[in-house]
């Protein structure tokens, strides 16, 4: 469910907050990493009960419709296609799920159900809404795909539930794209049987990945003066006060990778670096931490000490 790059966002973002030097205690900080990364899950389960939970407004607004005095012919015999929607009867009838919204106390939407009922009225009024209900009857892969369309277009990119997230935590905003396209993929994967616990993945691929996450934060930490001291060496016609905090934190990172990783491939590290620095530093970044990174791999060549293991790695 993580991917490599988002640990080093994570990382990245701890580091950048750390208000300290290599001889302080940062157990806290570490603490701070771990359960940031742990909450990404919850927002994952959030986000599934999201669909859940508009499920059950759609239920409860046609069961009150039902009930008007005046109700119309349509109203007292509703079209029951969304509420029967296969998907969603597979993810309100997860076991494993459900355990996992009690256990981490998914109930978000009990109290905050305005956010529930924006995203209901946004279904109804689009287009995907009326073309799936134009018909009674559906079969496993048109319930599928309409509610792959639901998440990506109506869901995913809605903004009062981007605010809510933000509210919500800080942390998550950054998680939520990760969360969106890992959701959207097990949609597109799911079958009418699926294994167990398909909805409840781990948060790591495996234990080499969590692992990468503490390492990767303690040896950057510790061995920060060395790593600014071979910056410092690279880009001597530069003021220190010039580089962006940011971009001194990812490439320490880096040095970090190309000397203590000896597994991770060199081009794997530079190309992940460059593209956390579009993303969350300057314009001008990527190219300047390109350049500084294309100097130290270089000079670690000619020198032998490039720490690498297995082919393909330099």
């Amino acid at each position: 469910m993580l991917n490599r790059r988002h640990i080093r966002i994570k990382v990245m973002q701890t580091l950048y907050a750390f208000d300290g030097g290599e001889g302080d205690d940062f157990k806290n900080d570490q603490k701070f990493l771990l359960q940031s990364i742990e909450q990404m899950y919850d927002l994952h389960l959030l986000m599934l009960s999201l669909l859940i939970e508009v499920q059950k407004r759609a239920e409860d607004y046609q069961g009150k419709s039902q009930k008007k005095i005046l109700a119309t012919q349509e109203e007292k015999n509703p079209n029951r296609k969304f509420i029967n929607n296969q998907v969603l009867q597979i993810l309100n009838e997860d076991v494993a799920l459900q355990n996992a919204f009690e256990k981490r106390k998914i109930d978000h939407w009990y109290l905050d159900f305005e956010y529930v009922d924006i995203i209901f009225k946004s279904i109804l009024e689009s287009d995907l809404y009326k073309t799936y209900m134009s018909s009674r009857v559906s079969d496993f892969k048109e319930d599928k795909n309409f509610i792959i369309d639901v998440f990506t277009e109506i869901i995913a990119p809605n903004d009062k539930l981007y605010e809510y997230i933000e509210d919500q935590k800080l942390t998550w905003l950054d998680d939520l794209p990760v969360v969106n396209t890992g959701i959207q993929k097990m949609l597109r994967k799911l079958k009418k049987e699926n294994k167990a616990n398909y909805f409840t993945p781990s948060l790591f691929k495996d234990t080499e990945d969590k692992e990468f996450a503490t390492a990767l934060f303690q040896k950057t930490l510790l061995n920060k003066s060395k790593f600014n001291q071979e910056i410092a060496a690279k880009t001597k016609n530069w003021d220190a006060e010039r580089i962006a905090n940011l971009d001194a934190v990812l490439l320490q990172m880096a040095i970090c990778e190309f000397q203590k990783f000896p597994s991770i491939p060199v081009k794997v590290t530079i190309n992940e670096y460059i593209d956390i620095a579009k993303e969350y530093s300057t314009p001008k970044s990527s190219f300047f931490i390109n350049g500084i990174l294309d100097k130290i791999v270089k000079e670690y060549k000619s020198n032998g000490e490039l720490n690498k293991i297995g082919r393909g790695l330099m």
